[in-house]
């Protein structure tokens, strides 16, 4: 670190912004030939029921890529998460457990097929769900487990698939954020019985929306395309079906269309790249982390291979920052010109979340990891800051070193 630029003022407090001339990569990625191939698409008319063929070929690429025999489109990653627990079977007096910190969307997918939603604590370092709550958490009421992949970090997938397995529970991967990555070189979302993927606007692939669902069992994957598809089996045209759903399954409308699928499709080839640049320069600022006080980044997961990052996540529990407020320390590394915010709170403390008591239960009564350091001591940066080149990596790391360089003048004027 240069240490005069580390020990000047804080542009918060009246001094130069360290960041000034620094220009947020652009998000998301297009180019003209992208533009080009859609509007084909567009000029065609083929623009839903698959009839321009990028569904179903996006849907076996990206199972593929991620270890899985079957892929299946849909609307979004809220749904995608609905549809696995319904075609599992789980409905009204079932329990799922899912992690305290994540996007209220894992927990609403559980109240849209009527179970109970189990919210367990996480881990301190990884942030992601707590195992050893998850199996305290386990009632004979438990169905499944939700693991959510935060913020790319992933849940240790050994030990959560072995108390699963004891407890004969089944396992939806929420890969919402976890695109690319894996776990001992198995892909995130081919451990469970279910992967669940969402392509909206701010994810590491993005349509604007949609979701997949991705699998290994070929009769899951059936019930999947059917109850997002109006009954549909898969491979039968618009108005001509040969086949019939199973009698317990209440099917919808949740297709999406081709232009989704094109958009995809042309990301699906740069992700590898895109997942290895990210991870390399996240292992840059770990190293540049070890010599700025106070500040350290979310931990991949133990046995992570690729780590892929949804968001990149430094948290400020160690002095000297820990006695200065995570509000106060974002205004400062906003101030220099990097554009960091708060992560997620607990589901059950979220605005959004309006559902009454007898609809989950939060274990022991409060999950003190999340609500404590999860949900203020943490802030976010944008994945797409990742892509930047090794100049801009070291001045996220000036900035951070600056800020904590500066905490007692933080925390006198917080």
């Amino acid at each position: 670190m240069r240490r005069t630029v580390v020990n000047s003022p804080l542009a918060l407090l009246g001094g130069l912004t360290l960041g000034a001339d620094l220009i947020e990569p652009i998000w998301p990625p297009r180019d003209e030939q992208g533009a080009r191939e859609l509007s084909e698409l567009y000029l065609s008319g083929n623009w839903s029921f698959d009839l321009g063929g990028n569904e179903t070929a996006f849907a076996k690429e990206f199972a593929a890529a991620h270890g899985a025999k079957h892929g299946v489109m849909m609307i979004n990653g809220t749904v995608t998460l609905q549809c696995a627990l319904s075609v599992l079977g789980i409905g009204p007096g079932d329990e799922v457990i899912i992690p305290a910190y994540t996007c209220f969307a894992t927990a609403l997918a559980v109240r849209h097929v009527g179970a109970t939603i189990v919210f367990v604590d996480v881990e301190p370092t990884t942030l992601c769900l707590d195992p050893q709550a998850a199996e305290a958490a386990v009632t004979s009421r438990t169905r499944a487990i939700i693991p959510v992949h935060l913020y790319g970090s992933m849940v240790d997938m050994d030990a959560l698939m072995a108390v699963a397995k004891r407890h004969g529970l089944f396992v939806v991967e929420d890969c919402a954020h976890a695109h690319g990555g894996g776990w001992t070189e198995q892909p995130a979302g081919s451990i469970g019985h279910i992967g669940s993927f969402s392509f909206q606007q701010n994810k590491l692939m993005t349509s604007g929306e949609g979701g997949a669902c991705v699998t290994n069992d070929a009769h899951i994957a059936d019930r999947l395309y059917r109850m997002k598809h109006f009954g549909y089996g898969p491979g039968e045209s618009m108005g001509k079906f040969t086949s019939k759903p199973a009698p317990d399954l209440v099917c919808h409308n949740f297709r999406l269309t081709e232009f989704q699928a094109l958009i995809l499709r042309r990301q699906l080839t740069a992700l590898p790249q895109l997942t290895a640049r990210y991870d390399s320069h996240a292992q840059l600022l770990d190293q540049l982390l070890a010599n700025i006080p106070g500040v350290r980044a979310q931990t991949r997961g133990s046995r992570a291979n690729p780590q892929s990052f949804y968001k990149w996540i430094a948290i400020f529990d160690e002095e000297p920052l820990a006695g200065v407020s995570v509000d106060r320390i974002i205004q400062a590394v906003n101030a220099e010109g990097l554009p960091m915010e708060r992560t997620y709170g607990a589901v059950y403390n979220h605005t959004l979340f309006n559902l009454v008591e007898n609809t989950y239960r939060i274990t022991d009564g409060k999950c003190s990891i999340t609500e404590t350091l999860a949900a203020e001591r943490t802030a976010q940066l944008s994945h797409r800051w990742l892509a930047s080149d090794e100049a801009v990596i070291y001045r996220i790391a000036e900035i951070l070193a600056k800020v904590s360089a500066n905490a007692d003048q933080l925390k006198a004027s917080d």
